[in-house]
């Protein structure tokens, strides 16, 4: 890196770029679910020895163009990424570090792309893992629902615990298969042990929301 220019200035122009590039995203997945992954990235990397510029830059720029709003193209985030990282004075290295974070870190049915792993990964995919668990996991589930346009439950429709990569791409399944199919999975995937411990407690409200929210359909709460 340019010794004129330091980590802070890069990660405020960094933090400019997402903000525009996101300003009318779907709010499960805005600038502030970025911002969340974000301050949890750098939370667990205090914990983990990691570079922390790396994840910073992974986390803040990990959401650029997900694929499910781009007719499923995997590779433009890396690519908006990468136009972006290479105008900045960046290690081409690190650069191609983040671009592989951003590349498969993300769920896509929990089944990984590649055999690539980095510690600086791991810490990225726990932090955007576990807002997907807990009261915001909740939230942005049954905002991405009605942005689908997906019944809120059908208990004609089982959920399906072993998809393919693009069985899970393509499902209009229930909102509430969703807690099944992969939030309730999250916490067993932690790779970090400050991960792992945030993990245990949102899923715990995961299951009590849905124990409450069975009870309601049914009839049989109060």
């Amino acid at each position: 890196m340019d010794g004129n220019v330091g980590n802070e200035e890069i990660i405020d122009l960094t933090i400019g770029f997402v903000k525009s590039k996101l300003h009318d995203a779907e709010g499960g997945h805005d600038w502030w679910h970025t911002q969340r992954v974000w301050k949890m990235a750098r939370r667990i990397a205090k914990k983990e020895d990691v570079d922390l510029l790396t994840v910073e830059l992974a986390a803040l720029l990990h959401d650029i163009a997900d694929a499910k709003f781009h007719r499923g193209d995997e590779e433009l985030g890396p690519k908006i990424a990468r136009e972006f990282l290479t105008d900045q004075p960046l290690d081409p290295q690190l650069v191609d570090h983040v671009c592989d974070i951003i590349r498969n870190m993300s769920w896509k049915g929990g089944i990984p792309l590649s055999d690539f792993r980095s510690p600086e990964m791991e810490v990225v995919q726990d932090a955007d893992r576990l807002d997907a668990l807990g009261a915001i996991g909740i939230a942005r589930a049954f905002n991405y629902g009605g942005f689908k346009n997906r019944p809120l439950f059908d208990p004609d429709i089982e959920p399906q615990l072993s998809m393919t990569r693009e069985e899970y791409k393509n499902s209009t399944a229930p909102t509430i298969n969703h807690f099944h199919e992969k939030l309730l999975l999250l916490r067993d995937r932690m790779n970090t042990e400050t991960g792992r411990k945030i993990a245990e407690q949102r899923h715990h409200y995961l299951e009590q929301f849905l124990d409450q929210f069975y009870a309601e359909w049914n009839a049989q709460d109060g």
